[in-house]
């Protein structure tokens, strides 16, 4: 071994790399002269390995087992150059191609324009975040649709829509809703009273053989607040020949098995009647419902179940109300009754419209005939009122009382009914319209008269104000001819002239003024009041509003009980809902709300009271507020109008014994709860113009109440038309009457009536959403229900925009809600429903029976009306279809 070998850094050979060698083939051997070419054995053999395989490891070409094809049947390179000859041109390695290289000019401009739309995107990028960041700072974010509220989840209420064959007793009635922690689900507690039931009546509803209950006449009802022989009250008739009555409505003793109770309001406090129902023949049968029109009815209620509807005559004629004329009848029942009234106090100037001295003063409106538009109808008497002085030409009948010198001295009150002339009158407003005066001007005596207070919304069009023939005959054009006599026009531009120069704010855009019939609303009736001195009380009513009882039995018992409320926390209780099973009995109400007045309760609400700015004032404290006693003044003292004679408090607050204010007539009385608008989410609650706010004054101490039906005394309505149109302080309808009793200090008051809903809500958690707003209350801040959390009353039968109040109403006439009721659910039942909600029940069990309930609002209902023939008998379409 030399030293060569011994060297470590190795041989000069050992360093060069292994490189494959080539020999170059004897020409003697070759079989041609391609194989030099082609000498890879990896191509003869095996078209898939690559080049490298070859050359990944350096072995002799003499070699037999280092080489890496050692397996192969061959053992000589002749072999291998035979089988090599053998090959195919198709089993050559393709010819390497390559892309068609673009022109540099067109690559650089390629380049360009890819960096330009990277710049753009960029700059947009950026633009975008600035502008993201300035909406972000001015609080204009795009929120996520809200997810459904929780009251949708909750399971409707079924036995709403329970027959009159299921009538029980009331004390014998386990309602559905609302149910205490303690009881047992109504399941259990329906099948009991159901199989009770059935044992007494042994054959299904289907059958027909169950007795519909006997109805009665409401004058018969114990708890009736309808006059009776006692109050020296004449009786009034449809004619002026006294000889046509007018029919009662009739009702039913107890409630379909398992109707719910009322949530809200209380029967018992109101001493309403809660023990009976109405179905819709006992309510609207006699003013013309369930017979046809060639004897005198509207032509309604002749599909569905009519069993036992005939009842309603029994003891009274069908009325044939074709050539009745209200507003005459009215008249004559006053005169007949004037003895228990004060005198008549005239205008200075006769008003246009309905006035109940007319035949007295020789005002009186002209009928169509007077105008000579067309005849006027035979009577089946001959003689016709005498048209020159409104007296009759022939003299009365024996037997007819003859009118008393005034000597009483019982107030009036004018029921007036807010309507506009487009208004398309259908047969379902026209007798309810005659509930109205029949059940009010009729059945008192003449205590309340009905007026008609209609708005002329083109008087471009029709100028009313420049001719009485075009009032008169803007009337005859758009009233139904029996109410055209009760009729008073108003228009915007009339109020426009009378209440000059109001700041309008413009809260909801251009299109709704100030003295429009939107936020305008309250100055046709402040200059109503002005002219219409012989009333001491005015009920703002509207067309929408149904009752399904009395109407004389709810607003004279709402009148009385609203006397007997004391002032102390008289305001505390009005901003709250009252629910009997969360806050029991009246007197513990009561209590609540003064407790949770004078020390406040820890609620979302509070928090506000820390933020700067957020108060009047910064020393207040964050737990309690000031309680009402007395006038309620404007801060700047220029702001206080004629206020010498307001009514002041004759003792302390904590001196009174609940004793100020007993026995006093309410100058306002509401149908929801009046609540403090300030820092609600209300869209109306800065609607208030006329006052000073500068300075950190802000808003004047204001209250509102959702929809204006309520009754208003005529020093309200003077003191809300003379602070208008001297001092030029107004505010939104629904705020303004209120605001001005609260500064002023007159007494107001919320009647709690009966409220129902449509949905199985826990009861407390209902209790916290509707008086959720500040100490308890149902407003005064940002969690209030009065604003956006208003979509939780949506299922009441009173609110503005209740849904539950029209759907309940249409399946009690008998219409299909919702693919829902109809003829067919009354009559005929299917056993193969579960009963589990509303569109699987069974039904079968006839006609719905309604206790008295104020429903709000009920619009555009269409009944199926009869088809007037001359020959053959009238016949109407199914109302289920």
């Amino acid at each position: 071994m030399g030293l060569s070998s011994l060297n470590p850094l190795g041989s000069r050979e050992a360093k060069r790399p292994k490189l494959p060698l080539y020999k170059e083939l004897d020409a003697s051997k070759a079989s041609s002269p391609t194989k030099e070419k082609y000498s890879d054995d990896d191509y003869s053999t095996n078209d898939s390995d690559s080049d490298a395989s070859d050359y990944s490891e350096a072995s002799p070409p003499s070699s037999r087992g280092g080489s890496r094809h050692s397996s192969s049947s061959m053992s000589s390179a002749a072999g291998l150059m035979h089988t090599k000859k053998k090959a195919t041109f198709a089993s050559r390695r393709p010819v390497r191609r390559y892309l068609y290289r673009l022109p540099n000019r067109l690559v650089r401009y390629l380049c360009i324009g890819m960096m330009s739309t990277i710049i753009i995107f960029i700059f947009c990028l950026v633009r975008a975040s600035q502008v993201e960041n300035k909406r972000i700072s001015q609080g204009k974010l795009d929120h996520k649709p809200a997810a459904p509220p929780p009251w949708e989840s909750f399971e409707f209420l079924t036995r709403y829509y329970g027959g009159i064959r299921t009538l029980v007793p009331f004390t014998q009635n386990t309602p559905q809703y609302p149910k205490l922690e303690d009881e047992g689900s109504y399941n259990a507690t329906k099948t009991e009273q159901d199989s009770s039931k059935r044992e007494e009546v042994p054959d299904e509803p289907s059958s027909g053989a169950t007795k519909i209950a006997a109805s009665k006449s409401f004058p018969e009802y114990p708890g009736s607040a309808l006059p009776g022989h006692d109050d020296h009250l004449n009786e009034c008739f449809l004619d002026e020949w006294n000889t046509v009555q007018v029919p009662s409505i009739r009702y039913m003793d107890g409630r379909p098995l398992g109707f719910p109770d009322n949530i809200l309001g209380s029967y018992e406090l109101l001493s309403l009647p809660e023990d009976i129902c109405f179905d819709r023949f006992g309510r609207y049968g006699p003013y013309g419902y369930g017979y046809s029109v060639q004897t005198g009815g509207l032509g309604l209620g002749e599909h569905g179940d009519t069993e036992g509807s005939n009842a309603a005559w029994k003891n009274a004629k069908q009325v044939d109300w074709h050539n009745v004329d209200w507003a005459d009848a009215q008249r004559r029942c006053f005169k007949t009754n004037a003895g228990r009234y004060a005198p008549l106090k005239s205008p200075s100037e006769a008003p246009r419209g309905f006035f109940i001295g007319d035949n007295i003063q020789g005002t009186k409106l002209k009928t169509r005939a007077e105008a000579g538009t067309e005849p006027e109808p035979e009577r089946v008497d001959a003689a016709k009122p005498d048209q020159t002085n409104g007296t009759s030409s022939v003299p009365p009948a024996e037997g007819i009382p003859t009118p008393e010198k005034p000597k009483g001295d019982m107030p009036r009150t004018a029921i007036v009914i807010r309507c506009w002339d487009e208004f398309l009158w259908r047969e379902e407003d026209v007798m309810n319209l005659r509930a109205l005066i029949a059940e009010l001007s009729l059945a008192s005596g003449g205590r309340y008269d009905v007026h008609l207070l209609v708005q002329v919304r083109n008087d471009a069009k029709y100028p009313v104000w420049a001719d009485d023939e075009t009032y008169r005959a803007r009337i005859r054009e758009a009233i139904p001819r029996e109410f055209q006599g009760m009729v008073t026009l108003w228009s915007e531009t009339q109020m426009l002239a009378l209440y000059q120069g109001l700041h309008d704010l413009w809260v909801r855009g251009p299109d709704l003024p100030v003295h429009g019939s939107y936020r305008g609303l309250q100055m046709a009736m402040q200059h109503f009041a002005y002219n219409h001195p012989e009333y001491e009380y005015f009920w703002q009513w509207e067309m929408d509003i149904r009752y399904t009882g009395h109407y004389y039995d709810l607003l004279t018992k709402m009148e009385r009980w609203a006397k007997e409320q004391p002032r102390k926390g008289l305001w505390e209780r009005n901003a709250r809902f009252y629910m009997p099973y969360v806050h029991g009995a009246w007197e513990d109400f009561k209590q609540m709300a003064r407790v949770q007045t004078e020390h406040g309760t820890l609620g979302a609400d509070n928090i506000w009271d820390k933020v700067p700015k957020s108060s009047k004032d910064p020393h207040q404290s964050t737990l309690g507020e000031e309680t009402i006693w007395g006038p309620k003044r404007p801060v700047d003292k220029n702001d206080w109008f004629e206020y010498e004679n307001d009514p002041l408090p004759h003792t302390t607050y904590e001196r009174d014994k609940y004793k100020w204010g007993v026995g006093e007539e309410a100058e306002l009385i509401t149908l929801s709860p009046i609540f403090d608008p300030d820092n609600t989410s209300w869209k109306l609650a800065d609607d208030i113009t006329g006052y000073n706010e500068t300075g950190g004054i802000g808003k004047p101490p204001r209250r509102a109440q959702i929809i204006t039906a309520s009754r208003m005394s005529r020093r309200l309505l003077l003191q809300m038309h003379r602070e208008t149109a001297f001092k030029k302080h107004h505010a939104f309808p629904e705020m303004w009457p209120a605001t001005v009793a609260l500064q002023h200090g007159y007494k107001a008051v919320y009647a709690p009536h009966p409220v129902f809903v449509d949905r199985e809500w826990p009861t407390e958690y209902m209790a916290r959403i509707l008086n959720g707003g500040r100490n308890g209350a149902s407003g005064g801040s940002r969690t209030s229900v009065f604003g956006d959390r208003e979509h939780n009353m949506k299922g009441l039968t009173w609110f503005y925009n209740a849904g539950f109040s029209a759907n309940i109403y249409r399946r009690w006439l008998g219409l299909r809600v919702n693919n829902d009721g109809g003829e067919e659910f009354e009559v005929t039942p299917d056993m193969s429903m579960n009963e589990t909600s509303v569109n699987t029940m069974r039904g079968g069990e006839g006609r719905m029976c309604l206790p008295p309930m104020l429903l709000h609002p009920i619009k555009d209902v269409d009944l199926p009306v009869e088809e007037l023939k001359t020959d053959t008998a009238a016949q109407g379409s199914d109302p289920s279809a």
